[in-house]
């Protein structure tokens, strides 16, 4: 159509220079025959370089579905994958592929093979061997989630007739960028306007609680990376002991009505807006906890470390479902690595969102 349209535009204008319909079909037709030749080769040159050269990869699941899969992807080599190792918990006498049950074993296979791509082979894997994914994605894996028992119409891509899906588990640069820049203008448009206010609280934290208006505390914030929380303070430890180790000052008795105030609307926290701004912090992310908990929670909680790998935030997708103050860890964080794993620029936005109408009602923390 396009080649007739521009005859007859021609033909139109310089009718002694217009081209045959003859002319014009054969041209088409070479066209469609070089560029259907090009991308031949193109598949043809792939299908040889996977042949040749496939991407080594270790299959992580149960002992016996895994070596039933692994067996398959040898069976196909077309497919431009290559197991090398099975990752299981339990060996159930399964022969086949060399199994790996420990992290020095999975460590050394992805050294020696050069493993670019992992596959899971059971639902349950993406939570029992969180961290370890998320590890091996950072490393630079691809991570996919095999239907090894049933097609799933839902996954659209295949693996020797296997049903696959890639998950998304390591942190990308644009998710940064992005987050970042989110975190500037917002913190910035915000510190403006809350300057009065800041300073409102400040004067009278001063004449209420006496010196000492602004409190500093170390906190970790990404890849364990320690900085200096700002807050007002609502409460005076007894040393740097307590302030240390302390949980919760929630139900403490000697602290005044303004203080209670404060930390009721969460205007203690309003300081943390200038951590953003300084790139301490995020807006949305993990809330940050003091180093001494991060190493009791890091050994009691599976998934628990796995949570710096984003910047610390103000707020939260496990604050807006209610997990602030005295609540699980465990489930604070499973709502994090959630947030990390599936996380998005909108999703930022809503829980934004409901952070600012949750502080309108005046819940508090």
């Amino acid at each position: 159509m396009v080649w007739l349209g521009l005859a007859a535009l021609i033909a139109a204008h310089a009718p002694e220079r217009a081209l045959s319909a003859r002319t014009l079909l054969l041209g088409w037709a070479l066209h469609a025959a070089v560029a259907c030749a090009g991308r031949a080769v193109v598949h043809w040159r792939r299908r040889v370089a996977q042949l040749r050269h496939p991407h080594t990869a270790l299959v992580i699941g149960p002992a016996a579905t895994a070596q039933r899969v692994a067996a398959a992807l040898l069976r196909y080599p077309r497919c431009g994958v290559r197991p090398v190792g099975v990752v299981a918990e339990h060996p159930d006498g399964s022969s086949g592929l060399p199994l790996l049950c420990t992290g020095e074993e999975v460590e050394r296979a992805l050294i020696q093979n050069g493993v670019r791509v992992v596959l899971t082979v059971d639902p349950a894997v993406r939570t029992e061997k969180g961290p370890l994914l998320r590890a091996l994605a950072e490393s630079g894996c691809t991570v996919w989630e095999v239907d090894a028992d049933c097609p799933s119409y839902e996954m659209r891509d295949q693996l020797a007739g296997f049903s696959v899906r890639r998950l998304e588990l390591g942190s990308r640069r644009r998710t940064s960028v992005a987050k970042r820049a989110l975190d500037m203008v917002v913190s910035g448009a915000l510190l403006v306007p809350a300057a009065p206010l800041l300073l409102v609280c400040a004067v009278v934290l001063r004449l209420t609680a006496g010196p000492g208006v602004v409190f500093r505390q170390e906190r970790i914030g990404r890849d364990g990376r320690p900085f200096t929380l700002l807050k007002f303070r609502t409460h005076r430890p007894v040393d740097e002991q307590e302030s240390a180790t302390r949980w919760s000052v929630a139900g403490e008795r000697r602290m005044s009505p303004f203080c209670r105030f404060l930390r009721r609307t969460s205007l203690d926290e309003l300081l943390q807006l200038w951590n953003v701004f300084r790139g301490d912090m995020s807006l949305v992310g993990p809330r940050p906890e003091r180093p001494y908990f991060v190493v009791q929670f890091s050994g009691l909680h599976a998934g628990y470390a796995a949570r710096h790998r984003m910047p610390a935030g103000m707020t939260g997708l496990a604050q807006i479902n209610g997990l602030r103050g005295d609540t699980s860890i465990e489930d604070r964080a499973r709502f994090d690595n959630a947030y990390i794993d599936n996380w998005s620029l909108w999703q930022d936005i809503c829980i934004l969102l409901r952070t600012a109408a949750a502080l309108v009602r005046s819940t508090g923390s």
